[in-house]
């Protein structure tokens, strides 16, 4: 088995050695150079930039597992891949806690004004400039007593209900079409629809994933329903909100302050009006990152591609219905997986 890899100093060659597969790693900055990677391998680990394209997938006549680095996979065709009988592995709820806790900490800057009060008071602020401490005192926020909507309620925003929970908030309210208010409730938190939970939330963080159905979801309409004093945080993906009606609203003061570690476009230009805005805070997409998660998530992202490859569940499969694609496939025609263990049989449905 040829398995290839995008380079990364994080590569878990070892285990697809001690395997017995034969490896290929090096660094790809074009489609064209990612389809030359792939073209022959059984399996790969591809990241976020170059997206993997129908025309990448269909250009690799032997790829039978993709495996991405954390949870998203947005960077990657799933219906080409479900269609050619490519499995898209991920690593579910390898960086939850840090998620969650980044967009704690980007809420609690806002609300603390950390981002301010550090830099000034570096600058020799306190005792040279005792106004600035007038502002500081007048403009923080406690959570206690207010209410904190949520946008997506899977792993991360159930985490970060249970982090936001401790700072005493009146109301946690969760917008999320694909979970049961039931499973909202066991958590103390109230399962309300978009609208409502914007309109009524005092902080808002984001943590739904990017699909067709969410893409610019936070757009010119829905900033408008929210509080003139909302904080908004987004730790999911950069597309989920529209960048350009974003900006608008913090120079007008729809929204009072936003908290970005995603960005439509990535990195981010440095002459977007997102970072010149003193009440927009831009980290640099770091939020799943910790050394625990650096030495989980290549590990299991690795053990994906080895358990698919030999009939093995592997750890997240994105597109669960490419088992039905493969059936029928092994039934007639195998092709791409010819002589490979079923791996379908031992998946945790």
């Amino acid at each position: 088995m040829k398995i290839a890899l995008q380079a990364s100093p994080w590569n878990r060659v070892d285990l697809f050695e001690a395997a017995g597969f034969e490896v290929t790693q090096r660094a790809v900055r074009s489609e064209d150079e990612l389809i030359d990677l792939l073209r022959p391998a059984d399996g790969a680990e591809v990241g976020i930039m170059p997206l993997t394209t129908r025309r990448v997938l269909e250009a690799c006549p032997n790829l039978k597992v993709v495996s991405r680095m954390g949870v998203g996979v947005d960077s990657i065709d799933l219906d080409a891949a479900t269609q050619l009988g490519i499995l898209v592995c991920n690593v579910p709820g390898v960086n939850t806690a840090e998620v969650a806790d980044h967009a704690m900490a980007l809420l609690l800057s806002h609300t603390r004004r950390l981002h301010d009060a550090i830099p000034t008071t570096r600058g020799g602020a306190w005792s040279a400039d005792r106004s600035l401490t007038v502002s500081y005192l007048e403009s923080v926020r406690r959570i206690a007593g207010h209410t904190v909507g949520i946008l997506g309620f899977g792993d991360i925003g159930k985490a970060f209900a249970t982090r936001v929970r401790g700072f005493g908030p009146a109301r946690i309210l969760a917008c999320d079409p694909y979970v049961r208010a039931s499973a909202a409730e066991i958590h103390g938190v109230e399962l309300v629809s978009l609208e409502d939970m914007l309109s009524e939330s005092d902080f808002v963080s984001v943590h739904c994933n990017a699909t067709d159905e969410t893409r610019h979801l936070i757009n010119a309409r829905t900033l408008a329903l929210m509080k003139p004093t909302a904080v908004l945080v987004n730790t999911a993906r950069g597309p989920i909100i529209d960048g350009v009606a974003l900006a608008d609203a913090l120079e007008a003061g729809v929204i009072e302050a936003a908290a970005l570690d995603v960005t439509e476009v990535e990195p981010i230009d440095p002459e977007d009006r997102l970072l010149s805005l003193s009440n927009c805070i831009v980290t640099p997409h770091l939020a799943g990152f910790s050394p625990t998660f650096l030495d989980d998530c290549p590990r299991m992202q690795a053990e994906n591609i080895v358990h698919a490859l030999t009939g093995t569940a592997p750890h997240g499969l994105a597109n669960p219905e490419v088992i039905k694609t493969i059936a029928i496939m092994r039934a007639g025609h195998p092709g791409r997986w010819d002589g490979v263990p079923d791996f379908s049989t031992a998946l945790r449905l």
